[in-house]
């Protein structure tokens, strides 16, 4: 991307970028189009598209922050295998069929095996002990929001799934917030979809988002440890509206801004 993009805008082409190269740069905006569709038509020829874990709780924590503002986020991620592609994805597989038959599994895409076990994102680590995927979620959002000072703190984790994130999220605002008021407003939010069975105990889970554009969110509960938060789970599907659908949607916004219900 730092390569060729710049050749590409000196040639007169709008680029979206899938890469983490240009999300920070001040002058590139970072977009997600159900939550700040207007910061699109701010571009010098380069639209960032966030990273996949940020999508997804943006596109759930939006919505709330709206009505009363947020004033920290607390994160744990559920990463898929096929968020390092599908060598990963089929390594997972070799490493199940390999455990079961009794054999030593091989980790040559993850540092360590992943079918049966579970371990910390393998991003490096900063000094603070955070690795840059988790550091991701947190500068991203702050961007997206327009938010510099919202407290974000987040640990992302690689689990043994093969498609489809999921996020465990603990949402604090500045006063009460009514946890059936957030699933009304949720229901209505664009790209979510509430997925909600307390008899049956049924939430959203990777093996139903996987595939779908909308982010499943659900059990959306008061914290009872804190009067002014909300805790919620949701999975979405991270090629689809983690990576491929929100740079169409991006696309779409330039050619026909209306389409997502953007202002300008």
């Amino acid at each position: 991307s730092l390569e060729w993009l710049p050749r590409a805008v000196a040639a007169g082409a709008v680029c979206i970028d899938n890469s983490s190269a240009y999300r920070m740069e001040p002058t590139v905006p970072l977009v997600v189009p159900e939550v700040n569709p207007e910061a699109a038509k701010a571009h010098q020829g380069i639209i960032a598209n966030p990273n996949c874990t940020t999508i997804l709780m943006a596109l759930a924590v939006w919505p709330l922050h709206q009505v009363q503002p947020v004033e920290r986020l607390v994160v744990a991620t559920y990463q898929s295998a096929s968020g390092a592609g599908a060598r990963a994805m089929e390594e997972v597989k070799q490493q199940a069929r390999a455990i079961l038959a009794g054999e030593e599994p091989v980790a040559e895409a993850f540092p360590y095996p992943l079918a049966f076990n579970l371990f910390p994102h393998n991003s490096p680590l900063n000094d603070q002990g955070y690795c840059q995927e988790e550091m991701k979620m947190v500068n991203e959002t702050r961007k997206i929001f327009g938010a510099e000072g919202l407290r974000i703190s987040a640990t992302c984790v690689r689990v043994p799934v093969l498609r489809a994130h999921s996020e465990a999220i603990n949402i604090e605002f500045r006063a009460p917030f009514s946890p059936q008021v957030a699933k009304a407003l949720l229901s209505k939010a664009p790209g979510v979809k509430v997925v909600e069975d307390w008899s049956r105990n049924y939430f959203p889970m990777p093996i139903e988002a996987s595939g779908q554009d909308d982010v499943l969110v659900g059990r959306i509960r008061q914290d009872i440890s804190n009067p002014n938060a909300l805790e919620l789970w949701l999975s979405g599907d991270q090629i689809r509206k983690g990576a491929a659908l929100n740079a169409v949607q991006i696309a779409e916004l330039l050619l026909v801004p209306q389409a997502l219900g953007a202002s300008y």
